[in-house]
C-alpha cells in the first residue's frame, strides 16, 4: 500500500514506533526512522526483523530540539507521510493527581504536546515546500476521548496520569487546527486513539481492563499498525482531521 512512498517515523526506538517502522517497511515504503539514539533503534528494530535494508535510514534526533528538528526538515526533499510515535516525559510523570506539582505538569505538557506541535508545524512547512501529497498521523489515546476509568487501577501502583489526558485530548484538536490552517486536500493530519497497549502491566490490572472490553483486552503494537498504514495510504486520501479509536469496545 505504501510502495514508492517515503515515510518519517519519530520515536522509532519505542514499543509502538519500532513496530510501526517495521510494518511500513513491509508495505514497500522507504522509512526515515528517528529517535534519541541510533543504537537504541537498532536494538529494538532487530528484535522484530532484519534491519539491513536500503529502504531504512536511521537518524539521531531529539523531538524537543527545535533547531535540530528544523535543520532535519530543511534537508528533506519529499516526505509522503509522517507518524509521531514519541512519548517524552519527565521522571515525575505518572504521579497521582493530588501530588502532581505545577512545575512537573507544565514540563510534561511542554515535552509531549510541545514536541507534537513542533512536529506538525514542520510537517506543514515541508508540505508547503514540496507541494506533493503528505499524510501525518499522530498517536492520541482513548483517554483523549473519554474520562478515565480509575477503578481498573485498584490494587495496583498505577494511575492514569492527568498530563496524559490533557496532552492526548489536545492532540485531537491540533489535528483539526493544522489541517484547516493548511487547507489543501493533499495535506492530511489524523490520529489513532489506542486502548491500553500491553507492556508488562500487573495481572490484576490486565484482568480489570479486559473485563471492560469485548474480550480481547490489552492491545499489542501489531493491533494498531493496520490503521496507521491505512491513514498513510491513498486509500484514505480524503480523510482528514479525524480520529480512529482502536480499543475493542472499551469506550462503548
Amino acid at each position: 500500500m505504501l510502495k514508492g512512498k517515503t515515510i518519517l517515523i519519530t520515536g522509532a526506538a519505542g514499543l509502538l514506533g519500532s513496530q510501526v517502522t517495521c510494518s511500513i517497511l513491509a508495505q514497500g515504503a522507504k522509512v526515515i526512522a528517528t529517535d534519541l539514539s541510533i543504537s537504541a533503534m537498532t536494538a529494538r528494530l532487530s528484535e522484530i526483523r532484519t534491519i539491513e535494508s536500503d529502504s531504512l535510514t536511521l537518524v539521531e534526533l531529539d523531538s524537543n530540539d527545535e533547531e535540530a528538528i528544523k535543520q532535519f526538515f530543511s534537508t528533506q526533499v519529499e516526505i509522503s507521510g509522517a507518524v509521531n510515535c514519541t512519548y517524552p516525559r519527565n521522571k515525575q510523570y505518572g504521579t497521582s493527581f493530588l501530588d502532581v506539582s505545577l512545575e512537573s505538569f507544565n514540563e510534561n505538557i511542554s515535552l509531549h504536546l510541545g514536541s507534537s506541535f513542533l512536529f506538525m508545524q514542520q510537517c506543514a512547512a515541508q508540505f508547503i515546500k514540496q507541494q506533493s501529497p503528505m499524510s501525518v498521523v499522530n498517536i492520541s489515546s482513548i483517554y483523549g476521548v473519554v474520562a478515565p476509568n480509575f477503578s481498573i487501577y485498584d490494587g495496583t501502583p498505577m494511575t492514569m496520569p492527568v498530563e496524559y489526558a490533557a496532552i492526548k485530548s489536545a492532540l485531537l484538536h491540533l489535528n483539526k487546527y493544522v489541517t484547516t490552517f493548511v487547507k489543501d486536500s493533499r495535506f492530511r493530519v489524523n490520529s489513532i486513539s489506542p486502548g491500553g497497549i500491553l507492556d508488562n502491566q500487573p495481572a490484576e490490572f490486565l484482568k480489570a481492563y479486559k473485563s471492560s472490553t469485548n474480550g480481547h483486552g490489552m492491545l499489542s503494537p501489531e493491533d494498531l499498525t493496520g490503521s496507521i498504514v491505512f491513514l498513510l495510504s491513498q486509500q484514505s486520501k480524503y480523510i482528514t482531521g479525524q480520529n480512529i479509536i482502536i480499543d475493542d469496545g472499551f469506550t462503548l
